[in-house]
């Protein structure tokens, strides 16, 4: 009988994918991030399907036909980014995780280098390697709007990171489990994974042009819930971080 235990280990890295009304990225995007791992890693592309209104599902399935390293699972409403981050860390079955957003604009060819700066660490679940979109293609309106939530950010959290609104990101699978979820926590990684004692390496990665599809997120959107998550973050930040544990000596089993 196969255990949760064993389940959770059966690949070495997830690449966990959320999408929402991303149909006509889906076959591009996998094909890439199939590209870029094989012969990389043992590896399992897990795509959340956030309660997706147009043919997302139905592709999702054509691929499911065709790449044996897919897993697909949905949410029946959207539940955003975040939750759907978070469905696929859990329901993934492997030790580390790669998240990457479904616009096509994250490239998936960046994932090795990442994978291989955190597997280089002495303890990899104390540290998250972050994509640092460092030459954006998107309107200079974007830039400026992203240039200044991230000095804000840093100046308020100090999470030691340039870009966090990146989606590609690498970490343990248990360290993602061990920090606290809520609505848009997938834009603190950084400075969660700093508050448990860990620390945070940024590696410039490529950016690209969105070509298919239309972004899900405007100014407002993402300033109408800024404060409160900075607030909220600050306060768990400032009431402690977790310890640092190491092994002296576990019972024997009978």
């Amino acid at each position: 009988m196969t255990t949760s235990a064993e389940n959770a280990h059966s690949f070495e890295i997830a690449v966990v994918v959320p999408v929402h009304n991303e149909s006509e990225n889906i076959r591009p995007l996998i094909e890439e991030i199939s590209t870029a791992m094989d012969g990389v890693a043992n590896y399992e592309i897990v795509y959340v399907n956030d309660g997706s209104k147009d043919d997302t599902a139905e592709k999702l399935a054509e691929m499911a036909k065709e790449q044996p390293r897919l897993s697909i699972y949905r949410h029946e409403v959207a539940c955003g980014q975040s939750a759907a981050v978070a469905t696929g860390v859990k329901k993934a079955r492997a030790t580390f995780i790669a998240t990457l957003d479904g616009d096509g604009q994250n490239d998936p060819a960046d994932i090795p280098a990442l994978f291989a700066k955190l597997k280089e660490a002495q303890n990899p679940d104390y540290l998250l390697v972050a994509g640092w979109r460092a030459k954006r293609k998107d309107t200079e309106w974007k830039r400026f709007q992203s240039k200044l939530a991230n000095a804000v950010r840093q100046k308020l959290l100090g999470d030691n990171t340039p870009d966090t609104g990146c989606g590609l990101k690498v970490l343990s699978r248990e360290a993602f489990l061990d920090m606290p979820r809520f609505d848009h926590m997938h834009r603190y990684l950084p400075a969660l994974m700093i508050r448990r004692g860990g620390e945070v390496v940024s590696v410039e990665v490529n950016h690209r042009h969105r070509e298919r599809g239309i972004s899900k997120y405007g100014m407002w959107d993402r300033l109408s819930v800024a404060v409160r998550d900075l607030l909220g973050v600050m306060w768990l930040s400032a009431r402690g971080s977790k310890p640092r544990i190491s092994t002296v000596r576990e019972a024997d089993k009978n």
